[in-house]
């Protein structure tokens, strides 16, 4: 097969290859002034959706975006909160914002007549909680 051909095929092999793919990406911000635990095992944090009323303190927050189309699976995205929550000492994630935004441009065709697309990504923001001990 001639190299001038390779350059026609492989950018459709690339392109259905990363066509059905989710992905994450995150980043932790720890509070300053707050509690550093231990790093504790990731199967043990709870994911909440309300508020506990266990007394805890706040470590620092966790977030992760993800694509919308595909949209991510649940449990990876779970996973990854509880990898990162662990890494902070936490026992518990409380989910406060998740919410779609433009993440960035997409330009295409020539300078004198481009085409633009906005990219939109899914962010979702979890506290890092410690809980209290009981007296």
């Amino acid at each position: 097969m001639k190299l001038s051909r390779w350059f026609r095929v492989l950018p459709l092999g690339i392109g259905l290859l990363t066509a059905g793919c989710s992905y994450y990406h995150s980043h932790t911000l720890t509070y300053l002034g707050a509690p550093r635990p231990a790093p504790t095992e990731a199967a043990r944090i709870e994911i909440l959706h309300q508020p506990p009323e266990r007394p805890h303190d706040r470590l620092g927050e966790i977030v992760v975006e993800t694509s919308l189309s595909p949209p991510p699976d649940a449990r990876k995205l779970e996973d990854r909160f509880r990898r990162e929550a662990a890494k902070l000492g936490a026992d518990a994630v409380f989910i406060v914002q998740d919410h779609a935004q433009i993440t960035g441009w997409w330009m295409t065709g020539p300078w004198w007549s481009p085409s633009v697309t906005a990219t939109q990504s899914r962010l979702i923001v979890g506290v890092a909680l410690k809980y209290r001990p009981t007296p």
